[in-house]
């Protein structure tokens, strides 16, 4: 990066007011993290402090990711990178003095970075004074947050802000620095409160189900009538697995066994409604009329699940054997909520839910893993081989049904 030539400057206090102003604005709404990291920025070095370099990290609640962070690089711009919860830590990460700061708990960690007094004890100083810079301080601003607050604290936001201005920062410029990250900091927070509940709720109970809950859907007895093929899938021989795996190795099983059933509904657009006990309910809605969309996708998902139980069967891993049962069936359904009125789910209900039930149980008679109505095998053309008509419990009349071959 080429050396920016500074002059002698003041605060320009009055525009250090309007980007606290901008960043209000901010925390009313649900931004971009990133840009709006990447907008401060901008801002500042407009206000004339000298910043040349920054990065911005926060924790986050979700099921994959751990800790964010966004870096900003005067004339290059933002970057947004992501950590997973299995990734270990970096040698860069664990010599840092970001990390440093907050294993530490320190508000403030400063180092000069040129001339003979300067503060080169970890390695990225001593890549960027090498790189021209003068100084570099991490700021950690933590706040609470309720919806986290088992993190042991460690819910903020830290910062680490570099110039290459000669001398440094000036007391100005760092108080200014100071000022705006606490605000920064109130932005961050309304922005992650957003992010965790969306996160939770399409964890929980789906993106779909989710969407509808936040956005107003919560009371007892809300729902709609919807068209779609129902998905239910469940584990054969469950109980004696349970028994000789024990508690923690079945339950590690378990989320084998759903990562492959359920993961298919999800990678082909469809939701997962529920898991009851080791069963799957799925759900793939009808956008209008196109049942054969709303098909196409649930056969997917029925071949991809074949293929991730033929993958886990043929591992070398001393897991059980592992069969299911899958019954596809379609009309229409309540989709809404139910239970009693401080403790709700979001589900599907109806006879075709029922009838789903019924089929997979029958898989177990017919010794064939995937059964599906009538209406879904006249859309599955040479692949719909009869099994013949069966009286489902709760159902007035027989009903024919039809195994799904391979592909």
């Amino acid at each position: 990066m080429k050396s920016t030539p500074y002059r002698p400057t003041m605060i320009d206090m009055p525009e250090i007011d309007r980007i606290e102003d901008w960043l209000i604005g901010q925390a009313l709404h649900s931004p971009d993290m990133p840009k709006m990291f990447g907008e401060l920025c901008e801002k500042l070095a407009e206000c004339e402090v000298p910043i040349c370099r920054a990065l911005l990290a926060w924790a986050t609640l979700h099921p994959l990711i751990e800790a964010e962070t966004a870096f900003w690089e005067a004339q290059i711009g933002i970057e947004h990178q992501q950590f997973t919860h299995s990734e270990e830590e970096q040698e860069d990460w664990l010599k840092s003095p970001m990390r440093s700061a907050l294993m530490e708990r320190r508000e403030i960690l400063r180092r000069r970075l040129e001339g003979g007094n300067a503060e080169l004890d970890y390695p990225l100083c001593v890549e960027l004074s090498a790189k021209g810079y003068t100084d570099y301080m991490v700021i950690t601003t933590g706040f609470d947050m309720p919806a986290i607050s088992d993190m042991k604290g460690n819910t903020g936001i830290i910062v680490s802000w570099a110039t290459q201005k000669p001398g440094g920062f000036s007391d100005d410029e760092v108080a200014a620095i100071h000022y705006i990250q606490k605000r920064l900091a109130l932005a961050a927070r309304a922005n992650l409160e957003a992010q965790v509940t969306q996160t939770i709720a399409e964890t929980y109970l789906g993106q779909w189900a989710g969407s509808r809950v936040l956005n107003g859907q919560i009371r007892h007895g809300d729902g709609e009538t919807i068209n779609a093929v129902i998905f239910y899938c469940d584990m054969r021989n469950s109980t004696r697995i349970a028994e000789d795996l024990g508690p923690e190795r079945y339950l590690k099983f378990l989320n084998t066994y759903f990562e492959a059933t359920g993961g298919p509904v999800l990678a082909h657009g469809g939701e997962i409604l529920d898991f009851i006990g080791d069963a799957v309910l799925g759900v793939f809605p009808i956008a209008g009329n196109d049942l054969g969309t709303a098909v196409e996708r649930a056969l997917a998902a029925a071949d991809e699940l074949r293929e991730r139980i033929a993958a886990l069967n043929g591992s070398k891993s001393n897991d059980p054997h592992l069969t299911v049962g899958l019954a596809l069936s379609v009309g229409e359904v309540m989709f809404g909520n139910i239970g009693v009125a401080n403790r709700l789910t979001f589900s599907v209900i109806g006879q075709t839910v029922h009838a789903a039930a019924r089929m997979e149980t029958l898989t177990k008679k017919v010794h064939r893993d995937i059964l599906m109505t009538a209406e879904i095998a006249a859309l599955a053309s040479h692949r719909a081989e009869p099994v013949g008509a069966f009286a489902l419990d709760g159902f007035a009349v027989e009903r024919p049904l039809f195994a799904l071959s391979t592909r």
